[in-house]
């Protein structure tokens, strides 16, 4: 039962309760974000989207990083009917199109030329996990090595191989074998700052007794966003950088989530002043929402036959369209990145005085990922739910759902960030007082 009594801006919400009948009896019961929030949405716009009551949610969502430009950003939805209205190629598989072209073009003046950086472009196929199997395998391919290394906490995607390299227990588990051939370490701080980061990595590397296999690669994502908002320091990121390189091992920086600008700058390594031998990019990349996916690499890393790797849905041109709009317009200088930036200070400032207020909450992130930590989990779940309640859509992430994660749309107005912060300020209080 849906109330769609007409609610003022700032009153409460009141949501779906019930799903309609065909969720509950057709689709599978895998889905999980749908039973956080209930509404059934129908349109979107900005940071808002609504039910088809008529409800306004504000979004501190964004498809889980798949919307840094909002929902039907109006410049790329313009350059998209222009498109799709033309006739354009839709569907081209590894064929050249003038779509694809100019994404390249565009791709190359405006974001690889200006800083500095040679890679060669893969289109592995439409999703993050796609291009994390691209970049491993590419990676195993080069060195004639197994063993990757991951981080504690990491999370890079749902396939077997992105599986293997991926933290999260319950995920893991549903892969239904053995997962091989990838050793952990402790990603920055996870001990607390007790202990050396990379004391135990550099001994195991280094030590012909560890039983360790000269790994192939490193795979890294510089702010965990499912493990957390756990933030790599520029110092530890610098560091793996040299430890990677004076070893012979590749360093791939998975950027699924944390690229496109969501850090601030466009590729989230760029503070630390490195370059990957191997990155991959998905999500946003698209601009629009639609899937699309690169895995960068070095030239000389470019070792791949004809069709060795490929996929049905690499040549998505649609979202050569919408990305190539997106990069002219929003990247063609840094005063995205500066506005992004300062609001990620807006939000940080928040949470810090959260901080003060309350015992046991705490803050982290950079750049618009930032993380509400809650000492007692629950509490995260339950300043969600709140939130929720009153019209504003933010998960949780963190090995115990802890966190309370935001990534609005670097779009966002200031007024639409303001109100959002405001609504999960009085959620905090009501949980934690």
């Amino acid at each position: 039962m849906i109330d769609t009594t007409p609610t003022e801006r700032n009153a409460p919400v009141t949501v779906t309760t019930e799903a309609p009948s065909i969720f509950s009896t057709r689709e599978s019961q895998v889905r999980s974000y749908s039973e956080q929030w209930p509404a059934v949405f129908d349109t979107a716009q900005g940071s808002w989207i609504t039910d088809e009551g008529g409800r306004r949610y504000l979004d501190f969502f964004a498809g889980a990083g798949a919307l840094n430009y909002g929902h039907n950003n109006p410049v790329l939805k313009s350059a998209l009917v222009d498109y799709i209205m033309r006739d354009g190629i839709t569907h081209g598989l590894d064929m050249s199109t003038v779509a694809k072209r100019e994404f390249l073009e565009i791709f190359e003046k405006n974001i690889l030329t200006p800083r500095g950086l040679d890679y060669k472009v893969q289109f592995p196929g439409p999703t993050g996990t796609n291009t994390v199997e691209a970049a491993l395998k590419l990676a195993r391919k080069v060195t004639g090595r197994e063993s990757i290394i991951n981080f504690t906490n990491a999370f890079h995607g749902m396939t077997l191989g992105a599986l293997s390299v991926t933290g999260n227990s319950m995920k893991r588990a549903g892969a239904g074998i053995p997962l091989v051939h990838a050793t952990p370490m402790p990603f920055d701080n996870y001990f607390g700052g007790a202990t050396d980061d990379f004391q135990w990595m550099e001994r195991v590397l280094d030590d012909s007794g560890s039983g360790m296999n000269r790994p192939a690669a490193v795979i890294v994502e510089t702010v965990q966003g499912e493990g957390g908002v756990n933030v790599a320091r520029v110092e530890w990121l610098k560091a793996l950088a040299e430890l990677c390189s004076s070893r012979g091992i590749l360093l791939i920086v998975d950027d699924v989530q944390m690229g496109c600008g969501r850090t601030g700058p466009f590729f989230s390594f760029e503070v630390a002043g490195i370059t990957p031998d191997i990155v991959t990019l998905s999500k946003s990349i698209g601009g629009y929402g639609m899937p699309m996916a690169l895995t960068l690499f070095k030239p000389e890393l470019d070792v791949w036959g004809s069709g060795e790797h490929n996929g049905t849905f690499r040549g998505n041109n649609p979202a050569f369209v919408t990305s190539a709009a997106a990069i002219d317009h929003y990247w063609s200088d840094d005063s995205f990145e500066k506005a992004t930036l300062a609001k990620g200070e807006r939000i940080h400032d928040s949470f810090i005085d959260l901080s003060t207020r309350f015992d046991g909450v705490s803050a982290r992130g950079r750049g618009m990922v930032q993380g509400l930590v809650f000492a007692d989990s629950e509490k995260a779940g339950k300043v969600a739910s709140l939130a929720y309640e009153n019209g504003l859509l933010a998960e949780t992430s963190g090995p115990s759902d802890e966190v309370v994660k935001l990534l609005p749309p670097l779009t966002i107005s200031e007024e639409d960030l303001l109100h959002g912060l405001d609504i999960l300020a009085d959620a905090t209080a009501v949980v934690c007082s």
